[in-house]
């Protein structure tokens, strides 16, 4: 990545900060404090739990659109086999191990699911995974439960994030530990621009949005580049 374009890339994020459409993703950030105030792997009813945690006053865009839900997938895998789903979620959570490998187990077991969910449900309709993308709603689990650590995370917007950066060496396939690198690498940026970082930080309603230190502008600055 270029510093040069860095830059550049923040101060387009700067001015849209600054313009009506400053507002557009908010609702990411309701999310985030929902997910923070209802997640709990220990509770006695996990599927309420889980319905409980991804929930918004706005929008469900962020699991539920055409050709994606894996919200609604999840809920069946909750009750299919809730100790097993319990599992993959404190596999994915445990900051011990490395990002990567938790990320494409989440997705495999994910898999493994869908094929046992179709063969008890021969008639379904789902006869592809349940969602186009497995690697964005684990960066959503993964973004709404560290806040501080990740973001969320879109492959084509990234490669754009990438490009726009200078960057000459685009990713193939999936990289999630590189994306992570440079969502840290982008944040240490922003928290060190005053101007930003106030801009960001004014549109946050208090009771709704989530207050603490959080990556999500990252996925914003993808989003608009």
């Amino acid at each position: 990545m270029q510093l040069k374009k860095i830059q550049e890339a923040l101060d387009q994020f700067k001015t849209h900060l600054a313009s009506e459409a400053k507002e557009e993703h908010l609702y990411i950030y309701e999310s985030q404090k929902i997910f923070q105030e209802n997640w709990n792997l220990e509770s006695t009813d996990p599927v309420s739990m889980y319905n409980r945690s991804l929930n918004n006053t706005q929008t469900r865009r962020l699991w539920n659109r055409e050709n994606y839900e894996p919200k609604r997938m999840m809920l069946e895998f909750w009750r299919m086999q809730p100790d097993f789903v319990k599992q993959m979620f404190q596999d994915l959570f445990d900051e011990n191990k490395k990002v990567d490998g938790r990320v494409g187990r989440f997705v495999f077991y994910c898999d493994e699911l869908l094929t046992e969910f179709l063969e008890k449900h021969p008639r379904s309709r789902e006869g592809k995974h349940f969602h186009q993308d497995g690697y964005q709603i684990v960066s959503l689990y993964l973004a709404f439960r560290y806040p501080d650590h990740y973001s969320l995370y879109h492959f084509d917007r990234f490669k754009r994030l990438l490009s726009a950066l200078g960057t000459p060496d685009m990713p193939a396939t999936h990289d999630f530990e590189r994306f992570c690198k440079v969502v840290k690498t982008l944040w240490g940026f922003m928290q060190k621009d005053d101007e930003l970082m106030a801009a960001h930080r004014e549109r946050l309603e208090e009771g709704k949005h989530y207050q603490g230190e959080s990556l999500l502008p990252v996925y914003e600055l993808m989003q608009i580049i």
